[in-house]
């Protein structure tokens, strides 16, 4: 059982950053590929970035390519999501999970544990 707590979230002015973070409990993190997701008001969750187990993989959504980042610290059992040049269309809820995969994989139905999510909120 992985338990997964985001943080990081807040109210930002379009332009601004915001670095995510997402941290697993339990002592097998480095056995999980992790994801980061998110799911605007009235739309479907889609996939934003994800990476390896040993991070050295990584993937991206197209629409957030150049402005996201996934890093993780195994070490520390957290990943992370670096954001710059946010967006209004970036206001979403930001979940983190774990996939028992060895690749970065960007299909939420490969994950397994989900945390509840970090809401960040991107201003005109």
């Amino acid at each position: 059982q992985v338990q997964l707590v985001e943080s990081g979230g807040g109210l930002v002015q379009a332009g601004g950053s915001l670095k995510l973070s997402c941290e697993a409990s339990g002592r097998t993190f480095s056995s999980y590929a992790m994801g980061w997701f998110r799911q605007a008001p009235g739309k479907e969750r889609e996939p934003v970035a994800a990476i390896s187990r040993s991070g050295a993989g990584t993937d991206y959504a197209d629409s957030v390519k150049g402005r996201f980042t996934i890093s993780r610290n195994n070490a520390k059992n957290t990943v992370y999501l670096q954001i710059i040049s946010l967006k209004p269309e970036d206001t979403a809820v930001y979940y983190c999970a774990a996939s028992r995969r060895l690749l970065a994989t960007m299909s939420p139905d490969e994950y397994d544990y989900w945390g509840q999510g970090t809401q960040v909120t991107v201003s005109s």
